[in-house]
């Protein structure tokens, strides 16, 4: 399939179409919601399915096969915030804490689109490997510290009386929902192994991408209520919102290539690269940057970036990984 075919095919996936419709429902004022506590629901059993089919697949991997990954996904996303803030306060001329706020998102990742990625490349039949999830885990972190680091180093003299609580930030960063399922689903999986995710496949396996089109219904109306901030957001925010993934993505997928990752891999490794932060990153800008405008980080990311890679990025990335591997 060519990279044409492969954007029609995920854009005409029910995972997408259920986002268009939670957009479509948000524009025309309809009052389709689900209920909190489902939508919560829905994203602990995506959060900690995830982990845990990836500790099975990690218990049954070598070693030697997982740490040149492990490394290469940790470095990545541990440079990533260094160019991404040099770009904005290069280009766009935004704030000390503006810019490290865009880094510390841009840099880090997104649990749902990794989903989205590996329904797509499972749907396509494409092979990938399984200790992928605990590259989600590794990289979700080092970003993040990174560009609050960043932050406090580049902050204005003026800011200097608003120190950052690095204790505060880590503890609600690595406490939080989403990191808790993560590693605690891949410790799971890890223990247990094959023989223990038999138990509860039915419930874990088979159902993971009804579960995921329901979570996306309800993204995309969360998606659609920050459109009206792109008229605010600017010409090079919608820009950097798309180039910026295109760019990670690219260099995802060849540094899959690098070490060895098959081309299911390498797309996945892509994916990761070019995906955005919303969860664990807005918490802790929050807490750490709260003079940073949101309108920015949260329009980019939930606005731009978020639908781009959902029916765009996926397949682009999913090409050019095999563009190079052909290569």
């Amino acid at each position: 399939m060519d990279t044409v075919d492969l954007v029609r095919a995920n854009l005409l996936s029910p995972m997408v179409l259920a986002f268009v419709l939670g957009v479509v429902a948000r524009l025309v004022r309809s009052d389709l919601k689900l209920p909190e506590g489902i939508y919560a629901a829905l994203s602990i059993y995506l959060l900690f399915a995830i982990g845990l089919k990836g500790g099975v697949s990690l218990s049954l991997t070598p070693a030697g096969e997982v740490w040149l990954p492990a490394l290469a996904a940790v470095v990545f996303a541990t440079i990533a915030p260094v160019w991404i803030y040099a770009v904005v306060r290069g280009v766009a001329r935004m704030s000390v804490a503006d810019a490290a706020a865009l880094a510390a998102h841009y840099g880090s990742v997104s649990v749902v689109t990794f989903t989205a990625a590996i329904a797509f490349l499972d749907t396509l039949g494409v092979p990938y490997e399984g200790y992928m999830p605990a590259l989600v885990a590794l990289m979700e972190i080092p970003a993040i510290v990174v560009a609050l680091m960043i932050a406090r180093v580049q902050a204005p003299p003026a800011a200097e009386h608003t120190p950052v609580s690095w204790h505060t930030v880590l503890h609600e960063v690595l406490a939080g929902r989403g990191s808790v399922l993560l590693i605690g689903g891949l410790s799971i999986g890890l223990l247990s192994g094959a023989g223990g995710f038999a138990q509860v496949a039915p419930f874990f396996d088979a159902p993971f991408k009804g579960v995921l089109v329901f979570f996306l219904l309800e993204m995309g109306m969360v998606a659609a209520g920050r459109l009206g901030d792109l008229r605010r957001a600017g010409a090079f925010l919608v820009a950097f919102g798309i180039l910026m993934p295109i760019a990670h993505g690219a260099l995802g997928a060849a540094l899959g290539w690098m070490i060895g990752l098959s081309p299911g891999g390498s797309t996945v490794l892509g994916v990761l690269a070019a995906s955005a932060s919303y969860i664990a990153a807005p918490v802790a800008v929050r807490i750490a940057l709260p003079e940073a405008n949101p309108g920015y980080y949260l329009t980019a990311t939930l606005a731009i970036t978020f639908p781009f890679n959902l029916a765009v990025g996926i397949p682009l990335y999913h090409a050019i990984a095999g563009l190079i591997h052909a290569w």
